[in-house]
């Protein structure tokens, strides 16, 4: 199983996804619901965290899909 969360981000144009740390991505997608579509379905497979990032490379939000080390309450 990979070892890092799942990253939603866009370069050259296109959206595309990868496994933090890796460098092969998925993708290209021509819009970015495409890619966070495609990157959560990723995500919940390998029960990690989604991190989406927008145009400009800054974090928009973060989704957790199992082995959420966290003990939160609330």
């Amino acid at each position: 199983m990979p070892a890092g969360d799942v990253e939603t981000f866009h370069q050259d144009g296109k959206w595309h996804n990868r496994i933090e740390g890796e460098k092969s991505t998925t993708g290209p997608y021509a819009t970015k619901a495409e890619a966070v579509e495609a990157g959560r379905d990723q995500a919940r497979r390998v029960q990690r965290e989604h991190i989406i990032k927008n145009e400009n490379g800054q974090i928009a939000e973060r989704n957790s899909y199992g082995n959420d080390p966290r003990n939160v309450k609330g």
